[in-house]
C-alpha cells in the first residue's frame, strides 16, 4: 500500500508541472494563438528560477524569476505574431530553439550546484495520517495552488466579463474589434500570461520536481502540455484532470522498475510519448468534435485594418 501511496504522490508532483504549462498554453489558445515555444520558455525559466535559488535560497524568488523570464519571451513572441504577423508556428519553433540553446549555455556553470535545504512541506496532522497522508498531504504548496488556478480560471473565463471578452477574442476578433475592444492587445495580455505560467512551470520543475539543473531537463514536457490543451478541448477541468493523467503514465515506469517488473527501461521511458500519440490519434478519429470546442480563430492572424 505504501508504494501505491508514494506512485501518486509522485504523479500529482508530475502532474503539476504539465497542469501549470498546459493552463498557460491553454490561456494562449483561447484568444487564437499558438505558441510552440513552451519547451524554449520552460528550460529559460527553469535554469532561472534554479540559478535564483542557488543564490538566494528562496523558492519563491525562483519561481518569480521563472515567471519573469517566461514572461519576457512571450511577450516578444507576442509582438512578433500578434503586430508583426509573424507565422506562429514558425516563431514558437524558433523560440523553442533559442530557448533550448540560450538556457544549456547559461547553465553551463549551475550543472553541479546544489539547492540549500528546505524545510518539510507536510501538513500536520493531515500528513500522518496513513496511506492519505503521504499521498495527498506532504507536497509544495505550488502543487495545491495549481487546483485552485484551475478553478479560478474556470471561473474566470466562464463567469466574468473579461472572460467572455477573452473567449470572443479567440472566436471572432474581427467581430470584437468591431465592437471596439482592443483586440491586439488582449491577445499580448493573454501570450504573456500563459508565458508567466509556463515559466512557473520550468521553474517549479527544476526547484522542486527534480531539484537541479541539467541541460535539456524539460524533456519534451512543453510539447506534452501543448498536446494536453488539444487532449483536454480547451477546458481547465479536463487539463487539470489529463496532466495528472500523463503525470501518472510518466510515474508508472519508475513504479514498475521499483517492484520488479522486467521491462527495457528505453521502454518504460517511451511510455508517455506514446500515451500522448495515442491520445491524440483517438481524438482526431472524430474531428467534427474538435472543431466544436477550438476557438475559431486559433493560428490566424488578424489584420485590423482589414
Amino acid at each position: 500500500m505504501e508504494s501505491y501511496a508514494l506512485l501518486l504522490a509522485a504523479t500529482l508532483n508530475a502532474g503539476t508541472v504539465l497542469a501549470i504549462a498546459s493552463l498557460g498554453l491553454l490561456i494562449n489558445e483561447k484568444v487564437g494563438i499558438v505558441n510552440l515555444g513552451a519547451e524554449g520558455m520552460m528550460l529559460c525559466a527553469a535554469i532561472a528560477g534554479f540559478a535564483t535559488v542557488v543564490t538566494t535560497g528562496n523558492d519563491w524568488l525562483g519561481f518569480a524569476a521563472g515567471m519573469a523570464i517566461g514572461a519576457v519571451l512571450a511577450g516578444i513572441f507576442g509582438l512578433l505574431v500578434i503586430w508583426l504577423n509573424t507565422n506562429q508556428y514558425a516563431t514558437g519553433l524558433a523560440l523553442t530553439l533559442f530557448g533550448t540553446g540560450f538556457s544549456a549555455f547559461v547553465g553551463t556553470s549551475f550543472v553541479q550546484a546544489k539547492i540549500p535545504e528546505r524545510a518539510s512541506y507536510a501538513i500536520p496532522g493531515l500528513a500522518d495520517i496513513p496511506w492519505i497522508g503521504p499521498a495527498l498531504f506532504r507536497h509544495h504548496p505550488l502543487v495545491y495552488i495549481t487546483v485552485l488556478l484551475a478553478l479560478a480560471l474556470i471561473w474566470f473565463m466562464y463567469r466574468t466579463r473579461s472572460g467572455l471578452v477573452m473567449r470572443s477574442v479567440g472566436e471572432s476578433p474581427e467581430s470584437a474589434h468591431a465592437l471596439g475592444y482592443p483586440v491586439r492587445r488582449i491577445r499580448l495580455l493573454a501570450v504573456v500570461a500563459g508565458g508567466a505560467l509556463c515559466g512557473l512551470a520550468g521553474a517549479y520543475l527544476s526547484v522542486i520536481y527534480t531539484p537541479l539543473w541539467v541541460e535539456g531537463m524539460v524533456a519534451g514536457k512543453g510539447w506534452i502540455a501543448l498536446a494536453l490543451t488539444t487532449f483536454a478541448t480547451w477546458r481547465p477541468a479536463r487539463v487539470l484532470l489529463g496532466a495528472y493523467l500523463f503525470g501518472g503514465v510518466t510515474m508508472l515506469q519508475f513504479h514498475l522498475q521499483s517492484i520488479g517488473v522486467d521491462v527495457p527501461s528505453q521502454f518504460l521511458s517511451m511510455l508517455p510519448y506514446v500515451a500522448t500519440i495515442v491520445v491524440l490519434a483517438l481524438i482526431s478519429r472524430n474531428p467534427q468534435w474538435i472543431r466544436v470546442n477550438m476557438p475559431t480563430s486559433l493560428g490566424k492572424p488578424f489584420y485590423p485594418g482589414a
